[in-house]
């Protein structure tokens, strides 16, 4: 059977179509490479366990060690409040999801009004600027006391007073302002060129940005969209202050009434094992992206 050597690559090619045989060398090289990844791989796994015991031990034979155990990491108080928890967290949870449709859309839009050009156009960028330095300076907690107590105490006819909702849209007003910046950025990555080249095919500017524009936008400032999504999942606790009974809000009235602290570290768990998913999904875009742009 005929062979094609590869030119300083240590493989030998068969010529019939579908097969493949590496030689002596490159099959040395595959070995080696294989047992130098799985001693790292061990190296990595002996090193992570001997630092986790180290640190568990010195915590562990701390002085007031049984005392945090007792008060934090009660075990029976874990599971009695865990559905109380995740009824709360469940209220979390549809927050966070209204929450960032509504700022993805707002924040779009925010977006485009910042970029729009044009003298005429000077009072929509100035209103546009001035929301977002508005929001992005405004700490979040403040916000949520303003407009959660702030609102119901005008006793406006057909304003929502429900303690969510008003978590909600403070949390669409606060987070549409970063949005609304890291859409920005990308559209205004996007070369003139490409505009130009949607102008001269008879596309108005809307058509422009709506189909050539904004799809390239969204996909360069994908991983820091991600980034705040995660972010957002945590802030969304933070509506417990108004009173809502959320995940927070329920372990507050668990640990009232047991006083105890370990529904506290129950919820943390929960918005951890909520915020892990969405971090390696936000890890893998960005690492796609930056494969990407090598490749570009």
């Amino acid at each position: 059977m005929a062979r094609l050597s590869g030119v300083g690559t240590g493989t030998a090619v068969s010529a019939a179509p579908g097969t493949t045989e590496l030689s002596p060398l490159a099959r040395e090289r595959f070995a080696y490479r294989r047992s130098r990844a799985r001693r790292s791989t061990l190296v990595a796994f002996a090193s992570t366990l001997v630092f986790a015991g180290a640190v568990g031990a010195g915590i562990a034979s701390s002085p007031g060690w049984p005392r945090v155990r007792e008060t934090f990491f009660d075990a029976h108080v874990a599971w009695a409040s865990l559905p109380a928890v995740l009824d709360g967290l469940w209220l979390n949870i549809r927050v966070l999801v209204v929450a960032e449709i509504g700022i993805l859309a707002f924040g779009l839009v925010i977006a485009v009004l910042r970029t729009l050009r044009g003298p005429v156009f000077l009072p929509v960028r100035a209103l546009a600027t001035g929301y977002v330095d508005l929001f992005r300076g405004l700490p979040l907690l403040i916000a949520l006391y303003l407009i959660g107590f702030g609102v119901p105490a005008l006793r406006l006819s057909g304003v929502p007073t429900d303690t969510a909702v008003l978590g909600t849209i403070t949390l669409i007003l606060v987070y549409s302002a970063y949005v609304a910046e890291v859409f920005r950025a990308g559209i205004e990555s996007i070369h003139p060129s490409q505009r130009a080249a949607a102008r001269s095919l008879g596309l108005t500017h809307r058509q422009s940005m709506r189909l050539v524009v904004l799809p390239q936008a969204v996909r360069r400032v994908l991983p820091p969209l991600l980034n705040d999504f995660v972010a957002l999942q945590k802030d969304v606790g933070l509506i417990s202050v108004l009173g809502a009974v959320d995940a927070i809000r329920a372990a507050q009235i668990e640990s009232a009434r047991t006083f105890n602290f370990t529904p506290y570290v129950v919820a943390a768990l929960l918005f951890v094992l909520l915020a892990i998913p969405t971090g390696r999904v936000a890890d893998a875009v960005a690492a796609r992206a930056a494969r990407r742009q090598g490749w570009s």
